[in-house]
């Protein structure tokens, strides 16, 4: 209706027409307003391998766990069990090599690929330790099992690796999917520094001479020294050990050697002209391929100054404790009057923790990426350091699209 100009507007109705004014006074946490990781759309699944990570991952994120059932058959058949709508969301499956390994690829495997047929959008595999990674290199008559299982996880499902201190770094060029590798040097490098007294008076120890990069950056950021244990024998156990073949007729002598005279017409020089240029010939008086000469490793040594300082090692995991007991016993001898052991991957295994107790080993510090409880109950030495924030924060900031890259500072490759 068409209000009479000549007659005056009441004040309600002024009051009506006039534009309602923003309203500013909302809570901070109002349910209009995204505040967080947990805005409906992501989901955090967890496999039987490492459920206490998983719910401390999820109460720093402030979501709850995802109602998940996965368990093994009478047959040892895994079966898994979604039992929440996961279409169109964000999973986030956490699993970590355990004691039972191959069963924890399985349950990750068959995770993945039912939250990929049951229409997830993203399915992101947190893995802090990354079974099979010592197995990164070709050994004879062997294979690259790291780059079996990265196809074979790429192919249940899985769109992005968060994991963490891999073994070798070129394991990530073997997935088909970013690869987020975390560090967790800043956690260990913070122990020492407020839990070992007079760490300044410590010198980093490289067990072996492969894990000198390693101790490099661990003294640079301490601004400490560092020494390198050379000579220690190899064993059968040993991961990188090749036993030498007991095969008499293998192939390798085979096609058998040229007489000396072929020799001489098939390896001659030839010019541009087509004529043969015998200076140009080198014989090394053998008829067949050289035969390279076995490695002897010398006596085991300490090279650098360990007498009255703390000794520090560090590597990327402990499994079998019998280098690290060995190396621990020469650092005594040599004067070191305290003993510690780092790693990121506490994976302790056979009789471990009964080798640390009676070792000289004062303390082997771990992070949690791996359970290993069952280990401190029979070990006093074993202490753990919480990374369940760096994984947190990890799943944050790529659930909110942002930069990981504040997680990577001051980080070199060497860690």
């Amino acid at each position: 209706m068409r209000v009479p100009s000549l007659l005056p507007i009441p004040a309600f109705i002024l009051a009506t027409l006039r534009p309602r004014e923003p309203q500013t006074d909302l809570p901070l946490h109002s349910p209009l307003m995204n505040t967080g990781v947990c805005n409906g759309d992501i989901m955090i699944l967890a496999g039987n391998s490492h459920p206490a990570l998983a719910q401390l991952i999820a109460d720093r994120l402030g979501v709850r766990l995802g109602a998940c059932l996965v368990y093994q058959k009478t047959d040892r058949e895994t079966m898994v069990e979604i039992q929440e709508s996961v279409r169109s969301r964000t999973v986030y499956i956490l699993q970590t090599g355990s004691k039972d390994v191959n069963n924890s690829i399985m349950e990750l495997l068959v995770m993945a690929y039912a939250c990929k047929t049951s229409s997830a959008r993203n399915i992101i595999g947190v893995i802090p330790y990354l079974p099979y990674s010592k197995q990164s290199k070709m050994r004879k008559r062997g294979c690259i099992v790291s780059k079996l299982l990265a196809k074979m996880m790429c192919k249940a499902g899985l769109t992005h690796i968060i994991t963490m201190d891999l073994h070798q770094k070129e394991i990530q060029g073997f997935f088909d999917c970013p690869v987020d590798n975390l560090r967790a040097s800043p956690f260990l490098l913070n122990y020492i520094v407020e839990q070992i007294p007079d760490y300044r008076n410590s010198v980093i120890v490289a067990k072996d001479p492969a894990s000198c990069k390693r101790a490099t950056s661990y003294a640079e950021r301490l601004r400490v020294g560092i020494a390198v244990i050379h000579g220690e024998a190899k064993t059968r156990f040993d991961d990188d050990y090749e036993d030498a073949d007991e095969d008499g007729d293998d192939g390798r002598t085979s096609p058998p050697p040229l007489p000396a005279r072929q020799q001489g017409r098939l390896h001659s020089s030839v010019s541009m002209s087509g004529e043969v240029d015998p200076s140009r010939i080198m014989s090394v008086g053998v008829t067949g391929v050289p035969m390279q000469a076995a490695k002897e490793k010398p006596p085991i040594s300490v090279v650098g100054d360990v007498g009255g300082r703390i000794a520090i090692m560090v590597d990327d995991m402990i499994d079998d404790v019998r280098s690290f007991v060995a190396a621990a016993e020469m650092l005594k001898e040599r004067g070191a009057y305290k003993i510690y052991v780092m790693a990121t991957h506490g994976l302790l295994s056979a009789d471990a923790p009964r080798l640390i107790e009676e070792s000289a080993i004062d303390e082997v510090v771990v992070t949690n990426t791996v359970p290993h409880d069952v280990q401190k109950i029979h070990c006093h030495k074993i202490k753990t350091v919480d990374v369940s924030i760096l994984l947190s924060e990890a799943i944050r900031r790529l659930h909110n699209k942002e930069s990981l890259s504040y997680l990577f500072r001051n980080i070199t490759m060497e860690d």
